[in-house]
Order: C-alpha cells, then structure tokens, then sequence
C-alpha cells in the first residue's frame, strides 16, 4: 500500500524555507515539477500558501532531510504512517473533516471562479457542501462574503487532483471552445475553408485601345469640318 503525501505544495513551500534540500529532491518528494518548486522560492508561485512541516505531520524525519542536505542525489523517503486506514469508496457527497470545514467556502469561491462550468453537484462532490451554501457563495449572499479568499482545494486537501481534472473534464466534455473575438488570428482549420476574394479587374486592361483611337479620329475629323 503506497503512501501519499498530505498537501504537497505547503510541503513544499515549508522544505523550500527551512531546508538545503535542492528543487529537484524537493520536487520529488513533494511530485512537483522542479520549475514549480523554483517558482515557490522565487516568490512566483504558492503565495498565500502557509507552509506544513512534514515532521510535526509523521510524514518525513529529521534524519532523512539530513541525508539529502549531504547528498543531492538522494531521494527523501516518506515515513510510513503509525496507523493505517483501510480505503473505502466513497458513495454520495465527500466527507470533509472539522478541521478543514472552515476552508470550504474558500475552496467553493475558488472553484466558482476558476471553473464555472462546473455544476454544483460536481462542487458538492468535490469539497461536501450544500447547493445553497454553492449559491450563497456564487451570489455574494454568503454571511462571511467578504472574508473569502478562492483557494485551491487540492492544496486546502479538501479533494485529490484527479477527483478535480475528473469533474472538470465531465463539464467540458463536448462542449466546444468560444469562437475567436476582435483581433486575433483565425485558426488554421477554418483558413484552409476560407476562399480568396475575387481580384478587382483592372479598369485599364477593359479599355480596348482600337476603340479609344478610333474615337479620337472622329473627333478631330469634326474639328476640322466645322
């Protein structure tokens, strides 16, 4: 049974403050990608974020964070949990602990704003709420509105990422992408379709030279008479 690591972006955000450990032992450890976890030290990424110390957590010791400070090329090891919980499937709305209840109306902002074609039943599913607390929310109406700040679930550990890309992918599923607006170039697919206007015809290639010449000759010809 493997053992997955809990909330990896505020691990790696507390490694990246309090350890050497480098971007690449972090990012795997955390399953990050290196980039990311350079962006969380530079400052460009996980704001907001409060860092989790994985030894308070059980999940990694002071030991094996010592062991990758002296070699870089070694790979931390999560600690194996004191006590197992057997996983069960998991049937109608997600159970969310007390201690995470607080951040579920900041996990619903965020999923609201970031992916509206997410139903409230798929919100619900996500993060175990209600659809009137999803509408109270969506709708400003909530008591504490005002204090809301949109934060990741999959970081808040309210749902796993793939539960997330699974609703996401349902909500958008053969719904097809918004039609290009003001200036922007039209795909290749619909150029191809595109028939070129017809050239305006040059006004002087129409002319017939014979004819212009004749004319002129009738009129020099009555010129001369008169």
């Amino acid at each position: 049974m493997s053992t997955s690591l809990l909330m990896p972006k505020a691990t790696a955000v507390w490694l990246v403050d309090n350890t050497a450990l480098s971007f690449d032992q972090i990012a795997q450890f955390c399953a990050l990608h290196p980039l990311e976890v350079k962006a969380i030290a530079d400052g460009d990424a996980a704001q907001g974020i409060k860092g989790m110390d994985p030894i308070i957590t059980g999940q990694l010791t002071r030991e094996e964070i010592a062991k990758g400070e002296k070699d870089t090329a070694y790979r931390l090891k999560i600690s194996d949990p004191k006590v197992r919980v057997p996983e069960t499937k998991r049937k109608g709305p997600r159970y969310t602990p007390l201690s995470k209840r607080q951040d579920r109306p900041n996990a619903i902002l965020w999923l609201v704003r970031n992916h509206p074609e997410l139903k409230d039943a798929q919100i619900s599913r996500l993060v175990g709420t209600t659809k009137s607390t999803i509408e109270q929310i969506r709708e400003r109406r909530h008591w504490n509105a005002n204090n809301l700040v949109p934060m990741d679930p999959v970081t808040l550990g309210l749902c796993s990422q793939i539960d997330l890309d699974f609703e996401i992918n349902r909500a958008s599923r053969g719904k097809e992408p918004p039609a290009p607006t003001g200036d922007t170039l039209l795909p290749a697919s619909l150029t191809e379709r595109l028939t070129p206007e017809p050239e305006k015809k040059d006004v002087e290639k129409e002319l017939d030279a014979d004819a212009v010449f004749a004319k002129l000759s009738s009129l020099k010809k009555t010129d001369t008479s008169e």
